[in-house]
């Protein structure tokens, strides 16, 4: 979730359209996801915060449906609201301090032009030596070097939120994930509907810690779909879920709620939030420091990456991370499934088809 209808010049904007922007965010997300689910979010997420804590909220309900539920937005009532992805943008780092700057440390101006020229730096050198990161893009204009691209600006704001998670060590952190930030995987850990910054990073997480998130998931999708995926359930049988519901529109044997699985936004705000969380699991993966634990964040991974699919099978987020997650294991039979499915939800996909096919094409060549 990205933008709403906002200008695409909001960033030039200060301290009052981003007021304005957080109640015009607020009722485009009501009104498109519905108060049922909007609220359920909103109040989910709230509850599970400690009073006094730094919340990120990083997608538009992430951070205005929580902006507007909560008592008071300026007064940090119950938590500090700040989104990550607006960092980057002088204007809104002025309304920030605005609100909290008595109470906590925000990047100054200064901080501000620090991170941006060391972002700066560190990127043209990469440049020099052809390791720019696809998506990312300097452009120089009048002699100044400007960073465009998406990925530039997530990497100047993950440099900010760092700044703030740093400098404020008395408080807690929590985070509501739109990009991944690279800094903060080693401190997170899984948080009902959210995502905890622990100060000190994990070298892994606690059987009690994963055990309550997979308990917590397998109760919550319930309503949204029905009480049937679990540990055991095969990749196939999420995949004939996929086709009767979404592709047929077959609502038949269907157990959930209908208006969950007639309503685009509240689908790809929950799978997006289960999706952030199966990426911890999976980042994991890689750092394992033995098979049993590697085994264990793989089993993780699956299971919230099945769930997150199956709440929402549009979403790219849900089938990239968890395309990428299977040709990691070499699972080519369950990719190649799971991308004709997608394929049959949305048929003029050209991006599918290219990947079904180069699937096909990985397949083979491990065969032989």
């Amino acid at each position: 979730q990205g933008g709403g209808s906002r200008p695409h010049h909001y960033c030039s904007h200060g301290s009052q359209w981003s007021t304005a922007l957080e109640l015009w965010g607020a009722f485009e997300q009501f009104a498109g996801c519905g108060e049922k689910y909007s609220v359920a979010f909103g109040r989910d997420v709230i509850a599970s915060i400690p009073p006094g804590s730094i919340y990120f909220g990083g997608s538009d309900s992430g951070r205005f449906v929580v902006t507007a539920l909560c008592p008071s937005h300026v007064k940090a009532e119950p938590f500090f609201t700040i989104t990550q992805n607006g960092l980057a943008d002088k204007g809104y780092l002025q309304h920030l301090r605005s609100m909290y700057g008595e109470r906590i440390y925000l990047p100054s101006e200064q901080d501000s032009t620090k991170v941006y020229r060391d972002y700066v730096e560190d990127a043209l050198r990469r440049q020099k030596e052809n390791q720019l990161r696809p998506g990312e893009f300097l452009e120089e204009v009048d002699g100044k070097v400007h960073v465009t691209g998406h990925l530039g600006v997530m990497a100047i704001n993950g440099r900010l939120s760092k700044l703030v998670f740093d400098q404020n060590p008395e408080r807690e952190c929590y985070l509501e994930e739109s990009f991944p930030l690279e800094w903060m995987y080693p401190h997170l850990s899984p948080h009902r509907l959210i995502l905890k910054i622990n100060r000190l990073p994990r070298s892994e997480l606690s059987d009690e810690v994963v055990q309550r998130d997979h308990e917590y998931w397998a109760r919550y999708v319930q309503s949204m779909i029905g009480d049937w995926l679990n540990d055991d359930t095969p990749l196939a049988e999420v995949a004939g879920f996929v086709e009767n519901v979404h592709a047929r529109h077959d609502l038949s044997k269907f157990q959930g709620d209908a208006r969950f699985v007639q309503n685009d936004l509240p689908q790809r705000l929950f799978s997006k939030l289960r999706s952030s969380i199966g990426g911890v699991y999976s980042w994991r993966v890689a750092s394992a420091k033995t098979p049993a634990e590697r085994d264990r964040m793989l089993k993780e991974a699956d299971f919230a990456f099945r769930q997150a699919w199956a709440l929402c099978p549009r979403s790219p987020e849900a089938v990239f991370r968890y395309l990428n997650a299977l040709v990691a294991q070499r699972r080519f039979d369950d990719a190649i499934l799971m991308a004709e499915t997608a394929l049959k939800i949305e048929p003029e996909n050209i991006q599918l088809k290219d990947l079904g096919r180069e699937l096909k094409r990985m397949k083979n060549s491990q065969r032989s």
